[in-house]
């Protein structure tokens, strides 16, 4: 993001005049103080990157009235920080006490000397797609962008990988605002996606949309991983290990039976219907519910990625961070 937009956020969050919170947990708590060996006493915040959807499905299980977090014994406001807020960012400047984001965008942050760290991962197998027309008979990922038409996605990590994999690029690459309305009307037209949203979306709307995981390509990022500050890992442990098991718990209760977390996102988003969430929730499972145990994070998919960044001119070798300062399973 241009630093200009990343400091606008800063400003309007620290002003209390950013976007409206959206919280899954009601509580008069007071800001996340700990006790014996960093244990949670007040009420602690878990800023998402994005509104409610099943990709943060078994956080709002946690926030149930008899789940994990209760049973951890934690006061979790779980907020949404509006679309593509640099969650990473507010984090580092002390606006909550965890959130959530990509890999990639842990070891840009701690490029960048932000000391955050990621302690939980929700998926092992990236959501991130690129959903075309069926109509078009393409096969891969390569066939997007080697033929004309249009691909609507953000200057991210993953387009510029896929820009030099699949060289030379015959597609218009656009930038993305959102929504699906352009597939619609376009035959010729592809966007980013996560396979979980708007293909389903597309779909029920009498679109023929045909999706290809970035995964696939070989860029293969943690996704919607939980990050805290260093300083909350080193003087805080007990809250790290209580708030990760209570994820991982949340997690697999969800991917169990959906419903009930369904039921309580769906209040705070109105736009997604209820088969919608039902939808979304099996298409994702299995990029969660993997041989992986649930949650955990290797060195090697961290070593993985950023040499991937360092190729791409992301990174530079002299400030790419350790794959080993990255994260902590906890």
């Amino acid at each position: 993001m241009r630093l200009a937009f990343v400091a606008l956020l800063l400003a309007l969050a620290a002003s209390g005049c950013g976007k409206a919170q959206q919280s899954a947990t009601q509580s008069g708590g007071g800001g996340g103080a700990s006790g014996a060996n960093g244990a949670a006493t007040g009420q602690i915040k878990l800023l998402l990157d994005w509104r409610p959807e099943p990709e943060f499905g078994g956080f709002y299980e946690a926030g149930l009235p008899d789940g994990a977090f209760s049973h951890h014994q934690l006061d979790v406001n779980i907020a949404s920080a509006g679309e593509g807020a640099p969650t990473w960012q507010l984090l580092a400047s002390s606006q909550a006490d965890f959130a959530t984001t990509a890999a990639d965008q842990v070891l840009i942050a701690r490029s960048q000397g932000a000391d955050v760290v990621a302690i939980f991962t929700v998926y092992q197998t990236c959501p991130q797609g690129v959903m075309v027309h069926a109509a078009r008979h393409f096969t891969g990922l390569a066939d997007v962008f080697q033929n004309p038409g249009t691909l609507a996605a953000e200057d991210n990590a993953w387009l510029h990988f896929c820009e030099a994999k699949f060289a030379p690029v015959k597609v218009t690459i656009t930038g993305y605002s959102g929504g699906f309305a352009p597939f619609l009307a376009q035959a010729d037209y592809s966007q980013q996606c996560f396979i979980t949203s708007e293909p389903i979306l597309a779909k029920r709307q009498g679109g023929d949309p045909q999706t290809f995981l970035i995964a696939d390509s070989g860029f293969n990022p943690y996704t919607t991983v939980v990050i805290t500050r260093g300083d909350i890992v080193r003087n805080r442990p007990q809250l790290v290990k209580d708030m990760t098991d209570a994820c991982r718990e949340g997690w697999r209760a969800y991917l169990d039976d959906p419903s009930a977390a369904n039921a309580a996102m769906g209040k705070l988003n109105t736009e997604m219907d209820a088969q919608t969430f039902s939808d979304a929730a099996a298409a994702q499972k299995p990029l969660i519910d993997t041989d992986a145990a649930l949650g955990t994070m290797t060195e090697s998919r961290w070593q993985d990625l950023r040499k991937q960044l360092i190729d791409l001119n992301i990174l530079t070798s002299a400030n790419a961070p350790a794959p080993e300062s990255c994260f902590e399973n906890p």
